[in-house]
C-alpha cells in the first residue's frame, strides 16, 4: 500500500531523521558560538558561522531531496534567505547585532509558523 508521502513526491531513507537531528545538534552548537561572538565579543565568527553554514546546508540538502517542492515553498526560500543573512552576519561586523536578532526572530517565526504558511508554494 502506498502512503501519502509516496503520492505527493516525498522521498525518505532509513536514518534520514537521525542524520537531520545530528546536523541540527551541530547547527545549534554553531548558533551558540555565533551568539557568543555577537553578544559577548568572543572571537571565531568564521569558525562558528562555518559550522552553521555546513550543518545548515546539510539539513537543506536532505529536506530538498525529501521534498521536491522545497525551494518553491516559503520554508525553503526562507531558509535560503537565512543562509545569506548568516553569511552577511559573519562578514559585516558592524551589522552583526541587528542581523543576529533579525535572523533569530525570523528563524523562530518560520520554524514555528503553521504548516499552511511554511508549506505554501510561493511560485
Amino acid at each position: 500500500m502506498r502512503s501519502q508521502k509516496d503520492d505527493d513526491g516525498h522521498r525518505d531513507f532509513p536514518g534520514r531523521g537521525l542524520l537531520i537531528n545530528i546536523l541540527r545538534v551541530f547547527h545549534i552548537v554553531g548558533l551558540a558560538g555565533i551568539s557568543a561572538v555577537v553578544l559577548a565579543g568572543a572571537g571565531g565568527a568564521e569558525r562558528w558561522g562555518g559550522l552553521m553554514l555546513v550543518s545548515g546546508l546539510g539539513i537543506v540538502a536532505l529536506d530538498a531531496w525529501a521534498n521536491p517542492l522545497y525551494f518553491r515553498q516559503a520554508k525553503g526560500l526562507g531558509t535560503l534567505l537565512k543562509i545569506a543573512l548568516v553569511g552577511l552576519l559573519v562578514l559585516w561586523e558592524p551589522g552583526r547585532l541587528p542581523l543576529f536578532w533579525f535572523v533569530l526572530a525570523f528563524s523562530v517565526a518560520l520554524s514555528h509558523a503553521p504548516g499552511r504558511y511554511r508549506h505554501r508554494q510561493l511560485f
